[in-house]
């Protein structure tokens, strides 16, 4: 059944509002791609700001890694590298169904649980490393 523009006088088709549709795995991975997208940009911002500080001055960039050392700037920081793991993981998905990989719903939503622990289990594994070397920061 296809639902028709209000319009008077139109028959074209109207998408179906998001309420219509089921929630599943793909939909999910799909929009949070795309946000992860927009986050790495946001972030990339402050990775610019931290190496001109750098070059600026020792006083700017002590003030600003002052800043990623403090509890916002810390929920920052993992935030940007949750987001950087799974951008890249289902990056890397959409690159196996460009070549004709992985198309099948079922291989979909496993390659997409599989991209969500991964992503888990990187992202933790960055933050034991980090603070192992660096300390607690």
């Amino acid at each position: 059944m296809t639902t028709l523009d209000p319009t008077p006088g139109s028959s074209r088709p109207v998408s179906p509002h998001l309420t219509v549709y089921k929630w599943q795995i793909t939909m999910v991975m799909s929009i949070l791609h795309r946000a992860t997208g927009l986050a790495l940009a946001f972030g990339t911002i402050f990775l610019v700001a931290w190496l001109c500080a750098a070059a600026y001055s020792p006083d700017c960039f002590t003030w600003l890694n002052g800043f990623f050392g403090s509890f916002i700037g810390k929920i920052m920081m993992f935030g940007w590298t949750v987001a950087f793991y799974y951008h890249m993981l289902n990056g890397i998905r959409h690159l196996g169904w460009d070549f004709g990989y992985g198309s099948e719903l079922r291989s979909m939503e496993l390659t997409g649980l599989l991209v969500a622990v991964a992503c888990s289990a990187l992202t933790i594994v960055t933050w034991i490393v980090a603070y192992s070397v660096k300390g607690a920061m």
